[in-house]
């Protein structure tokens, strides 16, 4: 089953004066479970097309299903409320709240999905043991470590039950041990819970680590390569 559809995507930025092609054509398809890296050199439009099928931007032409509902046909507040319960989002700067616990940074969107507080304790429990933090749930951002703050970002993004998790560059600031933690949490939620992950990355031991990986250049895509399971 398809969780990611995009059928002739294009984006153009700065159309009436210098236009920017970061995006040519991208017609795509993910399918559920899968653990897939989009790759490429700088500038080839691996963010640009990761926030277009999150609904964080709006292409300048064509489609985006996500779950059979097509999105660029959504208002801005329809868009919103189905980011929220639809998709979750990885970032390279972590993007914690500093002022909330690793806890309440955990419980943040389910708030705001208006579940009750007993599900949501439940359920940050869980993600906070899944990801290995759960003698951490009562630290702020700033007590900890770059790659525990990542953890707790994969955490929030779990927190909603979504339909996949877009993972931009998730290992850019992290060191080899942080980032070969991360990846071994990741992959055995895929493994073992089927979450679908995407990620954009240059980082090749987030690419050694794929089962799908898609190469775009200059805003095409010019491999999409499927590997056999280890």
């Amino acid at each position: 089953m398809s969780v990611i559809k995009t059928q002739g995507v294009e984006k153009v930025y700065n159309p009436n004066k210098i236009p920017v092609h970061a995006l040519n054509g991208v017609d795509l398809e993910i399918k559920a479970g899968e653990f897939t890296a989009i790759v490429g050199p700088s500038g080839s439009g691996k963010t640009t097309l990761l926030n277009i099928i999150g609904g964080l931007d709006h292409p300048t032409q064509g489609q985006i299903e996500v779950g059979g509902v097509d999105i660029t046909r959504l208002s801005d507040n329809k868009l919103i409320d189905f980011r929220k319960n639809k998709i979750g989002f990885v970032f390279q700067a972590y993007n914690l709240i500093p002022v909330l616990t690793a806890r309440e940074n955990v419980e943040f969107v389910m708030l705001l999905q208006n579940r009750s507080k007993a599900e949501r304790e439940a359920r940050t429990e869980e993600l906070m043991k899944a990801v290995g933090l759960e003698g951490k749930m009562d630290k702020r951002p700033s007590e900890l470590s770059g790659g525990q703050q990542q953890r707790v970002a994969v955490a929030r993004a779990l927190a909603p039950k979504p339909s996949f998790i877009l993972a931009d560059e998730p290992t850019a600031n992290l060191d080899s041990t942080s980032t070969t933690q991360l990846l071994d949490i990741m992959a055995r939620l895929n493994r073992e819970e089927h979450i679908t992950f995407v990620f954009s990355t240059h980082d090749q031991r987030v690419i050694d680590r794929a089962r799908r990986v898609i190469t775009l250049v200059d805003g095409k895509i010019e491999s999409d390569e499927i590997r056999p399971e280890a």
